[in-house]
């Protein structure tokens, strides 16, 4: 089956949810993840949101350590996982893709996907720890 060429926010979703998934599942199979994706038709992918999420797979522990940094007095324990997982996104864009994307842009977009998925307080907490970041990228 092809996969469809999504708009970079819809990559950016479907990277996400991904991302947020494996806060459940951190021993299945990536190939599995994606084929379950698929199968469900809940969630759209194509190769540049399959390649984010393998990305913030890859370097997970890093960007965990660089969004501890710019936690005060929080854990990342006590984050909600969505959360989270848009954290981690948006680290990893604006680390390893910054030659592609402003990081104004990814935070926009991040802080547009909190919207949708998460509470007001979280949605400013997300804006004020990647504006923190980007200060020092």
């Amino acid at each position: 089956m092809e996969q469809p060429k999504l708009n970079r926010h819809e990559m950016r979703r479907a990277a996400f949810l991904l991302t947020f998934e494996r806060e459940f599942f951190p021993d299945q199979p990536v190939e599995e993840m994606f084929a379950q994706a698929q199968d469900s038709g809940l969630v759209e992918f194509d190769q540049a949101a399959r390649q984010m999420f393998l990305g913030v797979e890859a370097h997970k522990e890093e960007l965990d350590q660089i969004i501890s940094q710019y936690l005060k007095k929080w854990t990342l324990a006590r984050i909600s996982k969505v959360s989270l997982a848009l954290l981690r996104l948006a680290a990893y864009e604006m680390k390893y893709c910054q030659n592609q994307v402003p990081g104004d842009i990814v935070i926009s977009e991040a802080v547009k996907l909190a919207q949708e998925y998460t509470s007001q307080e979280d949605v400013t907490f997300i804006n004020g720890v990647l504006a923190n970041l980007q200060k020092d990228l």
